[in-house]
């Protein structure tokens, strides 16, 4: 996973991008007809009902665009929330509230309904042993923020980029020549290049699972589109020798079976790019 100083070295980069972007060479709006010295205050409120997402994001981006406005927050990232709840409010330059307006509701309106999804779904899978990962079905550009909501929810991140992993899929092992090469020159990669990366095989069946199993070196083995029946038979190959992770077009409807099937993970891109954002907006208080 990605360190510390990358995360903020991400979260930095997207505030100075978001900003560059919506405001250019300034908010003319503004500028045309709102005092400099104006002072205001707004609320952050909720019209919708999910896991609020984004808040210290939020805080990230009015502490960039003015270091002067003060952030009163009332309600935490992870915390569920309803129609009218009042997440937070902001008071200072009324100038700088605005030119940060949309930055702060873009990405928390796309990070809460993240963090809800997930909720969701790790819900549905509790009691048993099984985590909830995400994938790298990100938005491009604000995949830091993406992953960070999952966490909210409750989840947990996957690799972050294709850097930080190995993980080798069906083209891979087809590209490669089989599981085994993969795997061989994979380990010889490693050790040529000094990288203590961890390495995580797909398998499509179970002579698949049985092949990753005859090779070391291999910390987690991907059950991609198994039935529950074969999950099962893979989860027992497995045993100890390694993880178990599901993936493959897995839905609220189906998630619980698998779980049930005993893999340690389920990895969903739908966390990511199959949701609805929450409903937020800024108002100013008067």
């Amino acid at each position: 996973m990605i360190t510390q100083d990358q995360f903020d070295t991400e979260v930095k980069m997207i505030i100075e991008n978001a900003i560059r972007e919506d405001v250019g060479d300034g908010d003319h709006s503004s500028l045309a007809c709102i005092p400099s010295n104006v002072r205001g205050k707004a609320k952050l409120l909720v019209k919708d009902k999910g896991v609020i997402g984004g808040v210290n994001f939020a805080k990230k981006v009015f502490a960039y665009v003015d270091n002067t406005l003060k952030v009163d927050v009332l309600i935490q990232d992870g915390s569920e929330v309803t129609f009218g709840d009042v997440v937070m409010y902001v008071e200072g330059a009324s100038q700088s509230i605005l030119k940060a307006e949309r930055t702060v509701l873009n990405a928390m309106q796309r990070m809460s309904a993240i963090a809800t999804k997930t909720r969701m779904f790790v819900n549905l899978v509790e009691g048993t042993k099984t985590k909830i990962l995400d994938t790298r079905k990100t938005t491009p550009g604000i995949r830091v923020l993406e992953k960070w909501a999952v966490k909210i929810g409750g989840g947990e991140n996957h690799r972050f980029a294709l850097y930080d992993m190995i993980m080798l899929k069906d083209n891979h092992i087809d590209f490669a020549g089989g599981i085994t090469k993969a795997i061989e020159t994979t380990k010889q990669y490693l050790k040529d290049t000094e990288r203590n990366l961890l390495i995580i095989v797909e398998a499509r069946d179970l002579t698949e699972v049985k092949e990753i199993l005859s090779n070391d070196g291999v910390f987690r083995i991907l059950l991609d589109n198994f039935d529950y029946e074969d999950t099962r038979k893979a989860v027992k190959l497995i045993g100890d020798k390694c993880l178990t992770e599901s993936s493959g077009n897995i839905n609220e409807d189906t998630i619980r079976y698998y779980a049930e099937c005993g893999v340690n993970y389920i990895s969903c891109g739908a966390l990511t790019h199959s949701v609805h954002n929450m409903d937020l907006s800024l108002k100013a208080v008067k």
